[in-house]
């Protein structure tokens, strides 16, 4: 089944999954979809984790932790959150290749350097064969738009989140979850499951 992946380079969440998606790639069809997180969570009204006091220092401490519990190398930027456009666009100059998506995930994330801006991706512009001019094209800029409003289209809320068909789901923790739908799809319409979908709002905050 083929398979849709929207992420951030600004989500180390984004980076812990893709880590598990590479070794799912020889026997399944996943595209991965660069998208714009902070145009996600305007849309749906909502601030990110690295926006609410508390929840910031949890959410970096949390991703550590399960970066280590996964035997995954990461270090953080310099700075975060950071300006994650030149990085998309970078990718999506790039084709928006598995290795330029490992490329760029490795620069920001493994290696912990710095994505905000053109003059800091240089290198690996030169790297991934791209020339900086690409990444104001009005293509590139177009196609990073489009993605995202194609994820808000699918009822995408976070980063990351992997589509099996039309269910969606969000998070490197639920990857376990993802991977038990792929393989039994009547996993999510079963009891329960099938109950939970419809069940009735009983209570709604006022703005």
């Amino acid at each position: 089944m083929m398979m849709r992946w929207y992420f951030d380079f600004l989500s180390p969440f984004s980076y812990l999954q893709w880590q598990k998606l590479k070794a799912l790639r020889d026997g399944h069809d996943i595209t991965p979809v660069p998208i714009m997180f902070a145009a996600v969570l305007d849309a749906h009204g909502q601030k990110g984790p690295a926006e609410i006091r508390g929840k910031r220092e949890f959410t970096y401490r949390h991703v550590l932790w399960q970066a280590r519990q996964e035997g995954v190398a990461l270090r953080f930027p310099p700075a975060h959150p950071f300006n994650p456009l030149p990085a998309l666009r970078a990718c999506i100059a790039a084709g928006g290749t598995a290795q330029a998506v490992d490329a760029i995930f490795a620069w920001i994330w493994a290696a912990g350097r710095a994505a905000d801006s053109v003059d800091a991706l240089a290198p690996l512009l030169d790297t991934l064969g791209i020339e900086a001019a690409a990444l104001s094209a009005d293509v590139t800029k177009a196609a990073l738009r489009a993605n995202t409003e194609a994820a808000i289209a699918a009822g995408v809320y976070g980063v990351p989140t992997l589509a099996i068909g039309e269910q969606l789901f969000w998070g490197n923790d639920a990857h376990e979850f993802a991977m038990a739908a792929l393989e039994d799809p009547s996993l999510l319409t079963e009891g329960e499951m099938r109950r939970v979908a419809t069940l009735p709002v009983g209570i709604q905050r006022r703005g």
